[in-house]
């Protein structure tokens, strides 16, 4: 009998590339429609348009706001099936040195539950580490329970902070976001 070759996995994550801003931009329009269609006002619908998502990831990718921004996309094959962007915080109780923000994870709709989010997570806190990062940090819709509980099963804690958003930016559109923290062990 032959050995046969190992199977190779198709799926992992990689820093993003400028090839994938409207891949991000058409994924940022489904998942958000999906999980978030109903909060939006229709005011918001230009700027979710996958056109202007994906001007805005092209931009990410290119220009980083600072060094320490980074993008990375969750993959099967060559199909991008989410993506994370990071940041250090800006919230006036945290340390942008040694603390960073989850500012968006968000996976397709239809290839959800498939292990992506976690691949993310993980390589969010590699990046994290070899950054010399002690905690992450992610703001979670206060009803959005499926998320909060991704977030607690991998480790985070809701830390006592919240914040409202106003979508509409006339007080008709809010959302109520909780945040969540996980420290992180250092590299050995």
């Amino acid at each position: 009998m032959t050995p046969q070759p190992s199977p190779q996995p198709d799926a992992g994550v990689r820093a993003a590339r400028e090839v994938d801003a409207d891949a991000l931009g058409a994924l940022h329009a489904r998942a958000w429609q999906a999980s978030y269609g109903e909060l939006l006002p229709d005011t918001a619908a230009p700027a979710l348009a996958p056109e202007s998502l994906a001007q805005s990831w092209r931009a990410a990718v290119v220009d980083p706001p600072t060094r320490d921004h980074r993008l990375l996309v969750a993959t099967s094959g060559a199909d991008v099936m989410g993506f994370v962007a990071l940041a250090p915080t800006s919230d006036a109780d945290t340390d942008p040195a040694t603390e960073v923000e989850l500012l968006v994870l968000l996976i397709d709709p239809d290839h959800q539950h498939e292990g992506h989010g976690s691949r993310l997570l993980n390589a969010c806190a590699d990046t994290a580490r070899e950054r010399g990062t002690a905690v992450l940090r992610a703001w979670v819709p206060e009803a959005d329970s499926d998320r909060q509980a991704f977030f607690q099963q991998a480790g985070f804690a809701a830390d006592g902070a919240t914040r409202v958003l106003d979508a509409s930016g006339d007080g008709a559109s809010t959302v109520r976001e909780v945040r969540w923290s996980a420290r992180l062990e250092p590299l050995p």
